[in-house]
């Protein structure tokens, strides 16, 4: 990539940015396009985040009738309680 060790060593630690010249040869060198190189995930991983999500989603709706029917068993309780005052 012609860039010296210690250029490189600062680009790794964070003190420098990265330039888009200097992206485009990282993705050349690992036969990559731009894109790919910035991308954070494939489409595997999006599969595997969507169906988390979606069983996230099922067992929260579980959770949620799970607080009705304790709110119902509170009202019950509280009007025998009142009824019995």
């Amino acid at each position: 990539m012609d860039i010296s060790i210690p250029a490189f060593s600062k680009i790794e630690t964070g003190i420098t940015d990265v330039n888009l010249s200097r992206l485009n040869q990282i993705a050349k060198l690992f036969n990559l396009s731009l894109v790919e190189l910035l991308s954070t995930s494939d489409a595997n991983e999006e599969k595997e985040k969507f169906a988390e999500i979606n069983e996230l989603q099922q067992r929260l709706q579980a959770r949620e009738a799970e607080v009705i029917e304790l709110q119902k068993k509170i009202i019950d309780l509280y009007e025998q309680l009142h009824k019995k005052s």
